[in-house]
């Protein structure tokens, strides 16, 4: 469904307020499916964001946060789990001939096609909101890739092979972004968490630099990358996380909101940031419900703040905690209306 992107940003921000959690693995307690069943299964796939569309009001549809399918289709290992999101595990490279010799996969290798075609099937389960895709930011492939930990050490004794890593980790991201793109999709959420733990000029260099050439790819008046970072050194990003050129930002749970809504312009959209381990699915409803409270408190006075978990939600977070956050924030919404009436 084709959408002005630009203009269902002004309506999250101006019109009726409704939370958006990165909410799509919790699908499985409404299919009474594995995770593995889910995540080999475009058809699983599009149902669970019909049913999770069903029956939470949100702004968007999201699609499955998998940090592992453009990793996979490079080829590097991946371990699947019944009831866990794959993961990566080893490294595919090694130095600067690896990385020269790594080639760029087709979109369609692995679970790339898998997850493009969800978009596709999604897209006729649900035409009353935005349907968002998602993939992974180049620095974190290249993580995935080289080894999480060897990269970061490799940024100042290999910074080369680095790059080619990058270069050739971009290239494929933007193909994926298009094949979504073509596929209905009307944004990407793009998680690019390892990038948060850089310094300012390691993140220009090695992430920020490489996000924003994507971004002057694909995004236009009918779709939008929503940037997703979730690392532990954001709050003193926040210069670097803007050269990506995106329009709406997603963080985490180590993030003060107050400063990132202090920092981004207002015309951006500023998402977060509910923990999904120490909130969802470690306390009670009651323990969600001040925690959302807290956050509105902290964030009142900004259109532009979006209600919003840390980051995806983990598949058998407690439903009845996912529905006291939506039940919270409907309630603070209402009040906040009938305040706005009578002054």
């Amino acid at each position: 469904m084709t959408m002005d992107m630009y203009s269902w940003i002004d309506r999250v921000k101006y019109g009726e307020k409704k939370p958006m959690p990165i909410l799509s693995y919790p699908a499985v307690q409404l299919l009474f499916i594995t995770v593995k069943e889910l995540v080999e299964s475009s058809s699983y796939q599009a149902l669970g964001m019909r049913l999770i569309a069903d029956r939470y009001d949100m702004p968007a549809a999201l699609s499955y946060m998998d940090l592992s399918v453009e990793a996979e289709a490079f080829g590097a290992h991946t371990v699947y789990g019944v009831d866990e999101v794959p993961t990566i595990i080893g490294r595919l490279i090694d130095d600067m001939d690896d990385a020269e010799k790594l080639q760029v996969p087709e979109v369609g290798a692995g679970r790339t096609g898998v997850c493009v075609d969800t978009i596709r099937k999604a897209n006729k389960l649900i035409n009353d909101r935005p349907v968002f895709g998602g993939c992974i930011g180049p620095f974190s492939l290249a993580g995935r890739l080289m080894n999480v930990n060897d990269i970061m050490v490799k940024c100042y004794s290999d910074p080369d092979a680095v790059h080619v890593v990058l270069k050739k980790a971009s290239e494929f991201i933007t193909k994926y972004i298009e094949a979504q793109k073509t596929a209905g999709a009307n944004a990407v959420v793009m998680a690019e968490p390892l990038a948060g733990l850089l310094s300012p000029d390691l993140m220009s260099e090695f992430s920020s630099k490489y996000v924003r050439d994507i971004v002057e790819q694909v995004q236009d008046k009918h779709f939008i990358v929503i940037y997703h970072n979730c690392g532990s050194a954001i709050n003193r990003l926040t210069d670097e996380i803007l050269e990506t050129g995106c329009i709406a930002y997603h963080f985490g749970e180590s993030a003060d909101m107050q400063l990132m809504l202090e920092k981004i312009p207002s015309n951006c959209l500023v998402m977060g940031n509910i923990s999904p381990s120490a909130v969802f699915n470690s306390h009670s409803a009651d323990d969600v419900r001040r925690a959302v409270t807290r956050l509105f408190d902290q964030t009142k006075g900004h259109d532009n703040f979006v209600l919003s978990s840390g980051c995806d939600l983990p598949p058998y977070t407690d439903m009845d905690n996912i529905d006291m956050f939506f039940k919270t924030a409907r309630d603070y919404y209402y009040r906040q209306r009938l305040w706005d009436i009578i002054e």
